[in-house]
C-alpha cells in the first residue's frame, strides 16, 4: 500500500485540485496592495454566480461554524425569538450558537433521515407570530438529507416576516442554489466541502431585507460585523487580515467552476449521488435517506447485518478508503460517503469497487461487483459528463 496515497470520501474536508495546491503555494503579496483588491474584484462575480445571488457575498477568515455564528449575532439580538429547524447535528448547531447569545430558541424537531415539512413549519409559524427569524440547513450533513430550501421560504414568506437563514455549509457549490429567486435571506457556506479549498474562510450573503435589520441590530460584535465586511468589499479589501493563500485557490476554484459551468457541476453531484444510491440498492444495504430526500453531495448508510465502524476500519486499512461515520445517536450505526467538489463519477466507481471488497472482508454476503456494475448502468444511464 502507498503510505502517502489516501481516498478521502467524507462530507469535508473534500481533495483539493491539483491546480488549487498549486495556487495556494503562490508567494505571499501584502494583503492591502493592488493586487489583493484585484483578487477580490475577480472573486466576487465567481461567488455571487454560486449562490445565486445579485448580493455582495462577504468572505470571513474563519470556519463554516464562524459563518453560522456570524449569522446569528448581525440578525438577532438577546430576547428575540426564533425557530430552528432541527434535522440532525448541524441544526442542533444553530441552536446552540443562538443559545450562547441569548436568543430564545423554539424548536422544530426532525427525525433524523426525513427533510423538513414547509408545510408543518408553516403550520409553526402561524402559531407563533413573534418568531423573528428561521434556521434551517440546507443539506444536513449528519444524515444527507437535502432540505427542500425553496419551498421552506415560499412557506415562511406566506405567513410571516421572520428571516429565512441557512446553512448551505455542506452542499452549496455542488447542488443548485438560487438565493434570490428562492427568497432567501442569509445564506451561509464554507471552503472546505463543495469549494474543494482548505477549511478556513466562510461565505456569506444577505438579502436587502437582512441588510436593513442587520444595520439597526444593536447586538454588540466586533470581527464578525457584516457590515464592516460588505463596505470594505465595496472598496475591493477586507476589514481585517484575510486568509490570502485561500484566497488564491479560491479564484483558482472559480475558475474551474467557471469552465465546467454552474449547473454541469450540479448535474455531475446529482449523478455520483445516483450511483452510489443505486450501488448500495443493489448491494441490498439500506440507505438511510429516501431518494426524494436525498442529497448530492453525502450519502448516509444504514447496514443491518454487518458492523460500521468495523467496515471503516477495514477499507481504510485494505485501500488507504476514508469515509465518514455517524454522529450522536448515529454513532456506530452509520457510515457516510462524501462526494463533493473534486470528486468525479471514475471516483465514485473506485469507491465502490474498493467497498464491495471490504464488505466481503467484514462478513457481507454479496455478489462481487454488482454494485459497482449499477453504478456503471447509471453513469450510461444518465450521459456521459464532460
Amino acid at each position: 500500500m502507498l503510505q502517502d496515497q489516501m481516498l478521502l470520501r467524507i462530507p469535508g474536508p473534500s481533495p483539493i485540485p491539483p491546480s488549487v495546491q498549486r495556487a495556494m503555494s503562490r508567494p505571499m503579496i501584502g494583503h492591502r496592495g493592488q493586487e489583493t483588491s484585484n483578487m477580490l474584484k475577480n472573486i466576487a462575480p465567481g461567488l455571487q454566480r454560486i449562490f445565486g445571488t445579485t448580493q455582495d457575498v462577504v468572505i470571513l477568515t474563519g470556519s463554516g461554524t464562524a459563518g453560522l455564528e456570524a449569522a446569528v449575532v448581525n440578525i438577532v439580538k438577546p430576547g428575540d425569538e426564533v425557530l430552528v429547524i432541527v434535522t440532525g447535528a448541524f441544526g442542533e448547531r444553530f441552536s446552540k450558537i443562538c443559545e450562547a447569545y441569548n436568543i430564545t430558541v423554539q424548536s422544530l424537531n426532525v427525525e433524523w433521515g426525513e427533510a423538513l415539512n414547509p408545510i408543518e413549519i408553516k403550520r409553526y409559524l402561524q402559531e407563533h407570530p413573534e418568531i423573528k427569524a428561521v434556521f434551517s440547513t440546507y443539506c444536513e450533513t449528519s444524515t444527507g438529507v437535502l432540505n427542500p430550501i425553496k419551498e421552506l421560504a415560499q412557506a415562511v414568506r406566506e405567513v410571516s416576516d421572520a428571516l429565512i437563514v441557512v446553512d448551505g455549509v455542506s452542499c452549496v457549490g455542488g447542488v443548485e442554489t438560487r438565493m434570490d429567486d428562492w427568497g432567501i435571506d442569509v445564506l451561509v457556506t464554507g471552503s472546505q466541502k463543495a469549494f474543494m479549498l482548505p477549511a478556513g474562510l466562510a461565505f456569506i450573503a444577505a438579502s436587502e431585507r437582512a441588510w436593513t435589520i442587520i444595520e439597526n441590530n444593536p447586538q454588540p460584535r466586533y470581527y464578525m460585523d457584516l457590515v464592516r465586511y460588505r463596505d470594505n468589499l465595496l472598496k475591493d479589501t477586507t476589514p481585517f487580515t484575510p486568509a490570502l493563500s485561500l484566497l488564491f485557490g479560491l479564484e483558482q476554484v472559480l475558475q474551474l467552476v467557471d469552465q465546467e459551468g454552474v449547473e454541469q457541476v450540479n448535474a455531475r453531484h446529482i449523478l455520483m449521488m445516483n450511483m452510489t444510491r443505486a450501488a448500495f440498492r443493489a448491494l441490498g444495504i439500506p440507505l438511510l435517506t429516501s431518494d426524494k430526500d436525498a442529497s448530492p453531495t453525502v450519502t448516509a448508510v444504514k447496514p443491518e447485518d454487518f458492523d460500521a465502524e468495523a467496515f471503516r476500519k477495514v477499507i481504510k486499512q485494505e485501500f488507504s478508503l476514508i469515509v465518514a461515520g455517524g454522529q450522536q445517536h448515529l454513532s456506530g450505526k452509520i457510515f457516510r460517503i462524501g462526494h463533493m467538489g473534486y470528486c468525479s463519477p471514475a471516483d465514485v466507481l473506485q469507491t465502490i469497487s474498493a467497498m464491495e471488497i471490504g464488505l466481503l472482508k467484514v462478513g457481507k454476503e454479496i455478489e462481487l461487483g454488482k454494485g459497482t456494475a449499477a453504478a456503471q448502468q447509471v453513469y450510461l444511464n444518465e450521459g456521459v459528463l464532460v
